[in-house]
């Protein structure tokens, strides 16, 4: 309908033009709303406010114009101009619904839309370092950037999934002598673990399976790989000083050969823990982007040569710059150091670059909001490379506070005192950390209440919009149960006996999903989704209780028994979205 009323819009305008010979601007964007309640009708339009001031008008005397140009419509009840120039548009009782035979025949593709005209968007996100398992905090960018996808992917988009790994630069050499070391200590070897080690339990696991395998190939003393090395941190030393310096004596004992065993045994073991992590936490990719395989094909060097060719780069106190401030940075990124190694920014670019590279229009960055100053360097260096900086977005998301009851728990990768996305979902299901990611905005803190997660009452929201699809699926069995057969047609051929109060507010409101999942994709924010259904399992929850379904009145019951079919097909394909389920049974 909307589409619809925009449509008669256009060809309002156009009759105008042309019968006061208006001159009206190469392009036009027709805004239409929804009324924003009782009295300023189903739609409203700005269109003659916001053209006013071109064609030298009066609002309210263009809107009046305007509507007398009108085609008739046989939806359209009535139509006033209202205030400083709004176009109220107020639909017929059979406009309405419409909706519900419209849900019936589409089923799970109700909602779905040719908005995005199969752009090609890369959606990146999670891409946490493989120095640990998931925590909660990556949970949140995990849900967030799954149901972001499913919905720009739902609105027409073309949808490309992608996990970006960090395995490379100084953390990976970090995570490999943490587990050379805890290797060591299975060969029968003791030494102080370095301060600036991992020392979560998964180190030793890790370590296990290297021994398990390898034996004794990897053997050196504790002596040997520390004698002579600076004092680490509980020593009054320089915990940063010790780790490098034990990462060199590593490299040279073992050779580059073993040690890169090693560190390739850790990476692998780690990312194929967080893959499965994430695939049963239903979300997918459709590509692992190794950061090593950047440097290894030359998509690095290649990058930094365009820089180059563009004038982008200077050398200075050793280094190699990349002129950052000239495209709106706050400061000049070093991207090749003294010792000729690139550097992690290095290795960003190069993959902003490859993406575009790649063919995409459009690509969604979902990170941390610690990632708040890398926004504007990366920006610049697509700038430098001639892209539109536009065809960036990125999406910063606060990690989840997680608390039991009062206790917020610790989340330190690094000391390994962290809850696991694993233990998270062990303990309150995937649909309630799924929707609990992502009913906010990301960019809110969160703070993941354990225990209302885990509740069946109506202060859980999860719960509260699942039991609304469960209640349909209970009518339906007690229909069974009672031998009431329930004619379909004969419903959609009564709707218009859906006049009570509440089955006008619950058929409005499955008129607006189409609008809640479009708007959901045009602002990158699920959360807008989110909110639709839970005012949706409200408007069912009152009418559920305010009405008995199974009445005498055959065409009453049928019409009612259609109704709520709709509610739980909408309920559904919401849900499904937002990587959700929707049980029958609670």
């Amino acid at each position: 309908m909307k589409e619809e009323l925009v449509d008669l819009l256009s060809q309002a305008l156009q009759s105008l033009a042309a019968a006061e010979s208006l001159s009206l601007p190469d392009r036009i964007d027709i805004q239409l709303e929804r009324g924003r309640g009782s009295g300023h009708g189903d739609y409203a339009s700005n269109l003659a406010m916001r053209l006013a001031p071109v064609l030298r008008q009066n609002p309210r005397e263009l809107a009046t114009r305007l509507v007398a140009h009108l085609p008739v419509h046989a939806h359209i009840d009535q139509v006033e101009v209202a205030g400083p120039g709004f176009i109220n548009f107020f639909l017929t009782r059979d406009a309405a619904n419409a909706v519900i035979a419209r849900i019936h025949r589409e089923g799970r593709e109700f909602g779905r839309s040719h908005y995005g005209r199969g752009q090609q968007v890369i959606v990146e996100f999670v891409s946490a370092n493989p120095t640990g398992p998931l925590h909660v905090g990556h949970g949140r960018g995990a849900a967030f950037g799954a149901a972001l996808a499913d919905v720009l992917e739902a609105t027409g988009h073309a949808v490309h999934r992608e996990y970006y790994i960090n395995d490379a630069g100084r953390q990976m050499h970090i995570l490999a002598v943490s587990v050379l070391i805890r290797y060591l200590e299975h060969r029968g070897e003791s030494m102080a673990f370095p301060a600036n080690g991992y020392r979560g339990d998964y180190i030793h696991g890790i370590a296990r399976d290297l021994e398990a395998e390898a034996g004794e190939r990897y053997r050196i003393t504790a002596a040997e790989l520390t004698a002579g090395l600076p004092a680490d941190a509980h020593a009054g030393g320089d915990k940063e000083a010790y780790i490098d310096a034990l990462i060199a004596r590593a490299r040279g004992l073992l050779g580059e050969g073993r040690y890169e065993e090693i560190l390739e045994a850790a990476v692998t073991a780690i990312t194929g823990d967080i893959a499965e992590d994430l695939a049963a936490f239903g979300v997918r990719y459709d590509r692992w982007f190794s950061e090593r395989a950047l440097v290894r094909t030359g998509a690095v060097e290649h990058a930094l040569e365009q820089l180059q060719a563009a004038g982008a780069l200077y050398d200075a106190e050793g280094a190699r710059w990349f002129r950052s401030t000239d495209y709106g940075d706050d400061k000049d990124r070093v991207v090749r150091r003294a010792d000729g190694q690139t550097t992690y920014f290095a290795s960003d670019i190069a993959y902003h670059l490859n993406k575009f590279e790649r063919g995409f229009e459009q690509a969604i960055d979902v990170f941390g909001a610690d990632h708040h100053g890398y926004m504007a360097r990366v920006r610049a260096s697509l700038e430098a490379f001639g892209h539109a900086t536009d065809a960036l977005t990125f999406r910063l998301v606060q990690f989840a506070i997680l608390y039991r009851g009062s206790e917020r728990l610790p989340m330190s990768t690094r000391a390994g005192e962290f809850v696991t996305l694993r233990a998270l979902r062990e303990e309150v299901g995937n649909d309630a950390a799924r929707f609990f990611y992502v009913m906010r905005r990301p960019e809110q803190h969160l703070d993941f209440d354990l225990e209302l997660a885990k509740s069946q009452s109506n202060d859980n929201p999860v719960y509260y919009i699942q039991y609304a699809h469960a209640r349909v699926c209970s009518v339906r069995r007690q229909r069974h149960e009672r031998g009431i057969e329930h004619d379909h047609d004969n419903g959609l051929s009564h709707v218009d006996r859906l006049d009570a109060d509440h089955e006008q507010a619950l058929i409005q409101a499955l008129g607006r999903y189409p609008e809640a999942l479009e708007s959901a994709a045009a602002n990158h924010e699920p959360h807008l989704l989110a909110a639709y259904l839970r005012e949706l399992a409200g408007a069912f929850h009152t009418y559920y209780n305010a009405h008995t379904f199974l009445v005498d009145d055959r065409d009453l019951r049928d019409a009612r028994l259609t109704l709520i079919e709709a509610v739980r097909q909408v309920v559904r394909n919401g849900l499904d979205l937002l990587g959700v389920s929707a049980p029958e049974r609670m």
